[in-house]
């Protein structure tokens, strides 16, 4: 019998159907969450590419509408990502930026030049996410251009850059997410090469992770266990769960028209201070879900 519920062992959740489904949804390409649990939604406009454009959509965590901002500033909004200090990093992949700004939609500052890519090897060409560390370091993922890692200080001043086209280890096909961890080391998702690969934040190669599909977001949970987003149009669609030392313990998710099934590709994903799971699917509009950890 088919239920609400979805995951395996320890990992188990319920949809809430429907959640933050309206009309001004688009495109979900993906979600974060800041301090008091507010989500903000990165949305393109439908039909995408051939009517570019999108906003940031935030609602309370009952997915009701509290806000929207940034109509006519972007033209892919791609990756989302909020701080502890609820700073928002947004990369636009098709306007060649990264920009920083506060929960009520304020520009702090702009990386790259709107609307023109920078020198091979230089950001940006096409980034597709940013995450400060801790200590306020800044890192993009400048995945669909080029396959490189910038790190920047919090300001955005650029101090170096990192990684070189290839399938071996320490190379890289197509960054699609970094994310820096407790421990301060840099987990890049290299999508093409179906694995994460973990590097210092000088970019020296320290260890990866394989065995991913199509891995498009992660987050570390509070635990240091990693949750990715696999997605690949109507081909993977799933949550695929790894332990602190990166060993794949399962995958949960399924495709369907019942309430928290996949009809797209798993893209953006985030765990709220409850737990919580907010996945955003690209391939179909409307797409995002929430799934309460039991």
């Amino acid at each position: 019998m088919k239920t609400n519920r979805f995951g395996f062992g320890d990992f188990q959740y319920e949809v809430v159907p429907n959640w933050g489904i309206s009309t001004e949804l688009g495109i979900v390409s993906d979600v974060a969450t800041d301090s008091n649990d507010n989500v903000y939604l990165a949305v393109r406009n439908t039909p995408h590419p051939e009517n570019p454009g999108g906003y940031i959509l935030v609602l309370d965590r009952d997915g009701n509408i509290l806000d929207s901002w940034g109509q006519d500033l972007f033209e892919t909004p791609h990756g989302i990502w909020i701080s502890r200090k609820d700073e928002i990093l947004l990369a636009d992949s098709s306007d060649h930026t990264v920009r920083s700004y506060t929960t009520d939609g304020q520009l702090i500052f702009t990386i790259g030049t709107q609307g023109k890519t920078g020198i091979p090897g230089s950001p940006f060409n096409r980034p597709t996410r940013a995450a400060l560390s801790n200590s306020g370091t800044l890192f993009v993922a400048d995945g669909y251009g080029q396959d490189r890692i910038h790190k920047f200080t919090g300001k955005g001043e650029w101090i170096m850059s990192f990684g070189e086209t290839g399938k071996g280890s320490g190379y890289i096909n197509l960054p699609h997410d970094v994310t820096i961890g407790d421990d301060d080391q840099v987990y890049v998702l290299d999508r093409e090469n179906r694995r994460c690969q973990v590097f210092d934040q000088d970019g020296n190669y320290i260890r990866e992770f394989e065995g991913l599909r199509s891995p498009n977001d992660m987050v570390i949970d509070e635990s240091g266990y990693f949750h990715v987003a696999e997605g690949w149009y109507q081909e993977i669609a799933s949550i695929c769960v790894m332990s602190p030392d990166g060993k794949i313990l399962g995958r949960w998710g399924e495709r369907g028209n019942r309430p928290g099934c996949f009809k797209g590709a798993p893209h953006g994903l985030w765990i709220d201070a409850n737990g919580d799971i907010y996945v955003a699917e690209v391939a179909a509009e409307k797409a995002i879900h929430k799934f309460i950890r039991i």
